[in-house]
């Protein structure tokens, strides 16, 4: 299979946003059933073998442990239990307001109650209804969502070998369902006071951090890419070089975002290098400008313990 496929955002656009909403919609469903963790990592998906799942949820919240699935490759929502039992249907055919009703029925007949808080989108660039009410996002092409799947599992192990390399705090590879981007984020120690940003933005960067990540685009932002950024910004970050040399700095929200084209990396002679190349070069950016021991963060090979034997 080739790696990096191409995915143009404008050949399944309506897709993308069907299954973005989709997302949302369970991702609310783990939010309100699992225990809140810090920077909000309770509440990603993670990538499986055969699409993206919720991960095993439910108990605290006195509901049996249960599990949402996409599935990618046949096209199902699978919604189970830890006790084997499991309700599933298929993902094409339906619109947001249409699954919304059938995730939640699926749930019930499994014996798990969720009570969603605000079953609406969240921090998406344009307005959308209430999931309940949403007929109108209902496009699902099977052949280019198992094409993004693929793509998710590509870069989701690029990101794990990149992660590989950082002793410190950090998260794990996860999907943040309501941008519907691959991250990963590596922390500092310092402490990051924001009386003035809204909850979620303030727990999610409670801490100094160098940010990476893979975005499929949107109307606004164009087509996928790779990207990373450090928060707080320190100065100078955009005057610090990055590899390979179609990655660019770009501004974002006020600051920088370094950034490479899907497109670019693809079309590299070696593209997984390439990626690699840029990771490297964006967390040198922006840890050497925070003032970070890079040389005391670093982990070659994912080994911390110097001179330990290979298994």
């Amino acid at each position: 299979m080739e790696l990096f496929p191409a995915i143009p955002f404008d050949q399944w656009r309506d897709t993308k946003t069907t299954v973005h909403l989709f997302c949302q919609v369970v991702g609310k469903i783990r939010l309100a059933a699992s225990p809140r963790r810090n920077h909000w990592w309770n509440v990603p998906f993670h990538v499986t073998g055969r699409g993206i799942t919720s991960r095993p949820t439910g108990l605290a919240d006195g509901n049996p442990i249960f599990t949402v699935d996409f599935d990618f490759v046949d096209h199902r929502l699978i919604a189970s239990t830890v006790d084997g039992r499991a309700v599933s249907f298929p993902l094409p055919g339906h619109s947001v307001a249409s699954f919304y009703r059938d995730v939640l029925e699926a749930l019930e007949a499994l014996g798990v109650q969720v009570d969603i808080a605000d079953p609406t989108p969240f921090g998406l660039p344009e307005k959308h209804p209430p999931f309940a009410e949403d007929t109108g996002h209902a496009s699902y092409d099977p052949v280019w969502m198992n094409r993004a799947w693929q793509v998710l599992s590509q870069v989701n192990l690029v990101l794990e070998e990149f992660a590989a390399g950082f002793s410190g705090k950090a998260s794990p590879v996860h999907l943040f369902w309501h941008s519907f981007d691959l991250a990963h984020t590596r922390f500092s120690d310092r402490r990051i006071h924001q009386p003035a940003a809204d909850p979620v933005t303030r727990e999610a960067y409670s801490r100094e951090v160098v940010s990476f990540g893979f975005w499929f685009g949107d109307d606004t932002g164009g087509d996928a890419a790779f990207y990373s950024y450090t928060a707080p910004e320190p100065a100078g970050l955009a005057e610090e070089p990055l590899h390979p040399t179609a990655a660019a700095w770009t501004t974002s929200g006020g600051g920088h975002l370094a950034l490479l084209r899907y497109q670019d990396a693809r079309t590299d002679p070696d593209p997984r290098s390439a990626v690699l190349a840029f990771l490297d070069s964006a967390y040198h950016a922006g840890a050497r400008r925070a003032g970070w021991n890079v040389d005391d963060l670093a982990c070659p090979g994912g080994v911390t313990a110097a001179g330990s034997p290979g298994r």
